[in-house]
């Protein structure tokens, strides 16, 4: 999937248009529709643009990097780079948490 599919599939799932889309992003729904056809490619700021509007990463946008709940959220992909500047006895804590909390999703998976 390209850049453009996925820009179309997030503003649709959102409800947006491509003028509201542009007037979020500062260009026109003209400009939108060609960056959705993959005709033309926005520069990186204008795809963080993108991004922030339909509350994506760009990862996703660019790359297809999605959980399985979908796209990772620019909060998200925050947190994320937040964790690096943890401190190692740190992030030993917070892994148990996420560990702990995936292990209780297996387990109510498994009940019912």
């Amino acid at each position: 999937m390209t850049f453009g599919q996925r820009v179309t599939i997030m503003r649709k799932q959102k409800n947006i248009n491509q003028s509201e889309l542009g007037a979020l992003i500062g260009t026109s729904g003209n400009i939108v529709s060609k960056y959705e056809r993959d005709f033309i490619t926005p520069s990186i700021d204008v795809a963080a643009k993108i991004a922030k509007a339909l509350n994506v990463s760009i990862d996703y946008l660019v790359n297809g990097i999605t959980t399985e709940k979908g796209p990772i959220t620019d909060d998200e992909a925050t947190q994320l780079l937040h964790f690096d500047q943890l401190l190692p006895e740190d992030k030993v804590h917070v892994l148990a948490v996420v560990e702990a909390f995936l292990t209780k999703s297996k387990l109510q998976s498994l009940i019912g």
